[in-house]
């Protein structure tokens, strides 16, 4: 199997006056493995049912290998979808569903047994054929849906929240299993999810997806480590947030003043002396420190409270603002006791300081919006 590129020039979705996708240009190399990553309704579903042509755009154009594709009705496009509910037939076998496809476009009983058990070994499924899917796992089924869905040899697999109704322990392991399948058939993916895990661990290059439109598109590290927007750096993992106008710049780094103290962090975009800005710095690269000999960031709370999560510890400070401050510690046995003091510190490079163009509150809202946005399936 061979990928092909995705291309959307000017994409765009309006429902009955609501803009569900605003101007979208995306492309999407040959043989990737593409996350759009976002909250319940920002239009992420919306874009791959236009992809594989379950819906028409109401502006734009979509190109598949180079050539437009918007005149072709779902099934005569290079594509295939495994949707959310999986949709296998119960009442017949594995290796029906698998062939499902092909029977559809008349190829013969035994071609199309021969290229289904092709396929399930593919999965791992071979011993499994003749079983129906009520007979399978949840993993299982899942390894089925895919199955069926490279049996029309597509060049665009579109997946849907694919995994969001297994457990955390078989979605991890789906996760390993369908990077390593999409690496092995080269098969271009698009993937759909609201998990910021899924999309880390799995993705040559994620869309991060707000309200409508594609804030950033990057690697997981430049996601993760260089977000572009004050709502992508608080969707893709956590924060701790700090306020204040920006006082110098120097080498790549801001300093802003605020009524917490005075930090330091990384120059993103184009944040200027005078402008107000925030300051975002990850709770694992915050730590305990020593008052006296600790370099960088600095500054006093107290232990408001501790969550276990086995091998590491979620230390939960307030400072003398009030501001809740996190620390991602890892579980060394140290008591870290309720109600005590703590000197916390973080490295300058450990941060990013971005303009609040709109107002602190604004820039506040966006990064607390992102960060309790519903974990839950959607457009």
């Amino acid at each position: 199997m061979d990928g092909k590129s995705v291309e959307l020039a000017g994409v765009t979705m309006v429902f009955d006056g609501f803009t569900a996708v605003h101007p979208t240009q995306l492309s999407i190399p040959a043989g990737e493995f593409h996350s759009i990553l976002g909250p319940s309704g920002c239009g992420k579903t919306t874009l791959l049912r236009i992809v594989s042509g379950f819906q028409r755009p109401s502006a734009g154009r979509v190109l598949i290998g180079g050539e437009p594709v918007d005149h072709l009705p779902a099934n005569r496009r290079p594509t295939a979808m495994i949707f959310q509910s999986l949709a296998l037939f119960p009442r017949m076998s594995v290796r029906e569903n698998v062939a499902f496809g092909l029977e559809a476009r008349g190829v013969s009983k035994r071609e199309r047994h021969e290229r289904a058990d092709e396929l399930l070994a593919l999965v791992a499924l071979e011993t499994h054929a003749d079983k129906r899917p009520d007979q399978l796992s949840g993993g299982q089924r899942q390894r089925v849906a895919v199955a069926r869905a490279l049996a029309v040899e597509p060049s665009v697999l579109c997946l849907d929240e694919p995994l969001s109704a297994l457990d955390l322990k078989l979605r991890q392991h789906m996760r390993s299993e369908l990077r390593a399948l999409q690496k092995r058939t080269g098969v271009t993916f698009i993937y759909i999810t609201h998990d910021q895990g899924e999309a880390l661990t799995m993705s040559d290059r994620i869309s991060v997806m707000n309200k409508g439109r594609i804030e950033q598109v990057g690697t997981p590290a430049e996601i993760y480590d260089a977000p572009a927007t004050p709502f992508v750096a608080g969707f893709v993992g956590e924060q701790n947030v700090f306020t204040g106008k920006v006082t110098a710049i120097e080498n790549g780094f801001a300093r802003i003043d605020g009524a917490g103290g005075t930090f330091t962090g990384r120059r993103m975009i184009d944040v200027a002396v005078g402008d107000q800005a925030i300051l975002m710095v990850r709770p694992e690269r915050t730590g305990i420190v020593d008052a006296e000999g600790a370099n960088g960031n600095r500054l006093s709370a107290r232990v408001e409270g501790r969550e276990l999560e086995g091998p590491y510890l979620n230390l939960v400070t307030r400072d003398a603002t009030g501001r809740r401050v996190v620390l991602h510690l890892s579980n060394d046995g140290r008591a870290h006791p309720t109600g005590g003091a703590a000197v916390i510190g973080f490295k300058p490079e450990d941060a990013i300081v971005m303009p609040a163009r709109d107002g602190i509150a604004a820039a506040e809202a966006a990064v607390d919006e992102a960060g309790t946005a519903p974990a839950a399936a959607g457009a």
